[in-house]
């Protein structure tokens, strides 16, 4: 006798309500082990792949790729195997690897409940961050547009099958639709306005590549009439596309895009924090001819060999030390308890622009590292956000910010707080500028530093010490021997 069940969808981080199924890792009929990862879902934070609860067989696909759902909906029914720890306990207890990932997780629910039973009123979520005890709320939302069928037919043929069928790889019969591409590709894909399920892969293994989404987007606009704009070369890895590569109204002769996603969580943050904090910005000029000279030096040694170093690096450990030095700027406003909490570590954020928008993940206990440490931990940070990879956990907790305005040609800004922080640093372009030294004016490698804090919690006799002693350090990195 069968015993299905329902692996509903979790709540993967801070509340977050809804997530959108990327790809599916399983179909109907596969067998699946405990921690086995299903499936990819993107969420306002990140691509998330989820583990298995269960250990039996696929039943049935409930939700399609491609589709946004609510946390709590049933995505996936399994035939839980007769004997299997799984079938021996309520649905939904959680199930971790031992020394597994934080995302080991399943939906909590009441003991001898099934899928259709009463729950508790707890949600499923991440290890480590507690129940929520509110149920999800989202606004109703249409059935994407040629919404594919959930369930998919067990058999599916090879890519090689397919090719040879004379269909393009990845795609199914009988509306079973799969294909193989990176996160980077789906969404330049979606930017594009490309069904991937259209396009014909080039790449190893059936892969669709980059190349194949753009061919397919010319060759849809030139049958429409229009050529969208060609993405700039490593937009994948730095900022969305343009507005105009979206569909074209020619009657409003407008573009519109949908706001979800990293987009609308950036905006309601930035909203939140503009409207609460009191922001103002101070601005330094600051000689970092020895800071690149050091730079230099460091590439040399073995300790740096296997890494990416920028002047981000010595900037950030410049930061850090200048915290050490004025702590009232690592600190957070609890309103609740009308207290000033000063931080003892610093979780360093650093923003990043990627194709989904902007994400600030930080590094934990960033204070306590070496440079070699504080280096590695930097390359990590920058690769995973740019691929979509950052754990929802490493989004949350930052207690400072760098944002790093300089990779895009920008001298300065007045960047804004990133909710519950008390500063973020704004870190312009290096140029070579006549400096004064000595008297005499000489070119100097010059940038220059906005740093914007919150006025409730720092005076600007404080914000204006912390951005001097980064100054003294990125201007004589010798200073950071003294003070450390």
């Amino acid at each position: 006798m069968a015993n299905l069940k329902q692996f509903k969808l979790p709540d993967v981080g801070e509340g977050l309500t809804e997530a959108e199924i990327v790809s599916w890792r399983v179909k109907p009929g596969d067998s699946v082990k405990v921690n086995d990862v299903i499936v990819e879902i993107e969420t306002a934070k990140s691509l998330v792949e989820l583990p298995c609860p269960f250990e039996g067989t696929v039943a049935e696909l409930l939700v399609p790729e491609g589709q946004t759902v609510a946390v709590g909906t049933p995505i996936i029914t399994i035939d839980v195997a007769a004997g299997s720890p799984a079938a021996e306990q309520p649905a939904g207890e959680l199930s971790a690897r031992p020394g597994g990932l934080a995302e080991d997780l399943v939906p909590a629910e009441k003991s001898g409940g099934e899928s259709g039973g009463e729950s508790d009123g707890r949600q499923a979520v991440l290890v480590g961050y507690g129940p929520r005890t509110t149920g999800a709320k989202r606004r109703p939302r249409k059935p994407p547009a040629g919404a594919r069928p959930a369930a998919a037919p067990a058999d599916r043929p090879a890519p090689a099958a397919q090719a040879a069928a004379g269909e393009p790889a990845g795609v199914g019969g009988a509306g079973n639709v799969r294909v193989l591409a990176k996160p980077p590709v789906r969404k330049l894909a979606k930017d594009l306005g490309v069904d991937l399920t259209t396009v014909t892969p080039t790449g190893p293994g059936g892969t669709i590549t980059r190349a194949d989404v753009e061919d397919a987007a010319r060759r849809v606009s030139a049958a429409a009439g229009t050529v969208p704009e060609e993405a700039p070369e490593g937009a994948t890895a730095y900022a969305p596309a343009a507005p105009k590569t979206y569909p074209f109204d020619p009657a409003t002769r407008e573009y519109r895009y949908p706001i979800k996603g990293v987009r609308r969580m950036t905006a309601q943050a930035m909203v939140a924090s503009a409207f609460t904090a009191p922001h103002v910005t101070e601005f330094i000029q600051v000689d970092m001819t020895r800071s690149l000279e050091l730079l230099e030096r460091l590439k040399q040694r073995r300790e740096f060999a296997d890494l990416k170093l920028s002047p981000l690096l010595l900037v950030a450990k410049a930061l850090l030390l200048a915290v050490r030095r004025n702590p009232d700027v690592n600190a957070t406003w609890d309103e609740a308890n009308s207290e000033i909490v000063v931080k003892e570590y610093v979780n360093l954020g650093i923003a990043v622009a990627t194709p989904r928008g902007l994400v600030v993940p930080n590094i934990k206990g960033a204070d306590s590292m070496t440079l070699p440490e504080l280096a590695r931990a930097l390359n990590d940070l920058i690769t995973t956000a740019r691929e979509g990879r950052t754990k929802p956990a490493d989004t949350t907790g930052g207690t400072i910010t760098i944002t790093n305005v300089g990779v895009f040609g920008v001298d300065t800004g007045t960047p804004i707080l990133n909710p519950g922080e008390a500063a973020i640093l704004a870190f312009g372009a290096i140029r070579k500028m006549p400096w004064v030294v000595d008297d005499q004016i000489v070119p100097r490698q010059v940038t220059t530093l906005a740093l914007s804090f919150d006025h409730r919690l720092v005076d600007g006799e404080q914000g204006s010490k912390f951005l001097a002693d980064m100054a003294a350090i990125l201007e004589d990195p010798a200073m950071a021997l003294v003070w450390s």
